[in-house]
Order: structure tokens, then C-alpha cells, then sequence
């Protein structure tokens, strides 16, 4: 749904983030929306994505602050809970594409599924001052661009130690049964293949140069 959602915002014309810390207690932000509009204002959405039930009523806080506030729900949750939901919160319904009709596309759609409107919210005034929803907001940017530089460098962001550390952790499930899967092995066979060809270009290396004393010393002596 996160995926779905951050496709729904940007279509709209407004820019997504999740899990925003709110201050003075108010609960973290499943996601929030920051969108500038044409008068120069700008208007903040908050979501609240609930897959089960139990999810639902959960006792983690609804951090409803945004000038409008949605619960995103599958149609059948929503079918279970509508009563319960507040008249001032919006309803997003959250419907997934058939897997069927998925397998005949030409194109494959750029989300798993689509979000229509159950029910529209009401205006509501900030919870959260706007300044601090403009900080907190940025800050949870930061952190998703230090995510993605993360997975973008990959392995070299981590130390050799660290490395090994892990490779060590993934020998405690080795399978006896199927070794070609283990990664450990395939490991250990890469490092001595490159260790025997290093091992071999030495050898082939010392081998040209007692053959070049040889001759030398057969030139020497005749």
C-alpha cells in the first residue's frame, strides 16, 4: 500500500514521506504529504495505513495533525471498521491490481494496485505547529536519502570486519544437502580459485625468470 500511496501523492501533485516523528507526544506519522498550492499556502495530509483488524485497533497513537487527515484500508477492512471511523477522517480504499489481468498486460502498472475515495476529510486546523511539521518533515527526507546512498553503495560502505562477521553467520546454516545453495561454500571456492590463479601467475613468473638466468648463464659460460 506505502508504494501505491506515494504514487496516489505524487499524481496529486504533492510530496511524500513516511514515519514522521511528531513532537510533544503526538505519535509518529505513518505518512505525510507536503503540497504548495497556488495561493502560496501550503496544506499538510496525514495517512494512517491499517492492513488487519488488530492493526487497527492498535494502541499506537493516530497522529492525525495534517489539515486533512485519511485512514488508508483495504476494501474489506474498511467494510469492518467504517462505524468506527471518525466523521472529520477520510477513507482511502486501497485495492490491488487481479494477478490474472497483471499476467496479460502489455505494460505492467507502476504500482501493485490503485486508491479510490470512500470517504473525503474534513478541514481541520494543525495539530502540530507548522514550522515544526516543515523540520520533522525534512529530517525524515534526510533519512531516506541516507537510506537509499546506503543501498546505492552497497556492500562498501562495511568494513572488512564486519563483512567477514557476517559471512561467518551465514556458515552456522550451512546445508550439507545441497552445498551448491550456500553461499558460504561459493565463497570459499571463489577466494581459492582467485588465490590459485594469483598463486599461478607467480609461479609463471618466477619460472621466465630462472628460465632468463639459465640462459644467461649458458651464454656466460660459452
Amino acid at each position: 500500500m506505502e508504494h501505491t500511496l506515494y504514487a496516489y501523492c505524487r499524481e496529486a501533485g504533492a510530496t511524500a514521506v513516511e514515519e514522521v516523528t511528531m513532537p510533544d507526544d503526538q505519535g509518529i506519522v505513518d505518512t505525510l504529504s507536503y503540497q504548495a498550492l497556488a495561493d502560496g499556502t501550503i496544506e499538510w495530509r496525514c495517512y494512517e495505513l491499517k492492513v488487519t483488524k488488530s492493526d487497527f485497533h492498535s494502541h499506537a497513537k493516530l497522529s492525525f495533525v495534517g489539515h486533512y487527515n485519511y485512514f488508508v484500508l483495504p476494501l474489506k477492512l474498511y467494510q469492518e471498521v467504517a462505524d468506527e471511523i471518525p466523521a472529520k477522517i477520510g477513507v482511502l480504499l486501497y485495492r490491488p491490481f487481479d494477478p490474472q489481468l497483471l499476467a496479460t498486460a502489455t505494460e505492467p502498472p507502476a504500482t501493485p494496485g490503485y486508491l479510490t475515495v470512500a470517504r473525503p476529510p474534513r478541514h481541520q486546523g494543525l495539530r502540530v505547529p507548522a514550522h515544526e511539521l516543515l523540520t520533522r518533515f525534512i529530517a525524515s527526507q534526510a533519512r531516506e536519502v541516507f537510506k537509499a546512498k546506503q543501498m546505492a553503495t552497497g556492500l562498501k560502505q562495511y568494513s572488512t570486519e564486519r563483512l567477514y562477521e557476517e559471512l561467518k553467520k551465514r556458515h552456522l546454516h550451512y546445508d550439507v544437502y545441497d552445498p551448491d545453495h550456500n553461499f558460504y561454500d561459493r565463497f570459499m571456492a571463489d577466494t581459492q580459485a582467485t588465490a590459485v590463479t594469483a598463486l599461478q601467475s607467480e609461479v609463471d613468473a618466477l619460472a621466465l625468470e630462472n628460465h632468463d638466468l639459465l640462459q644467461r648463464l649458458r651464454e656466460a659460460s660459452s
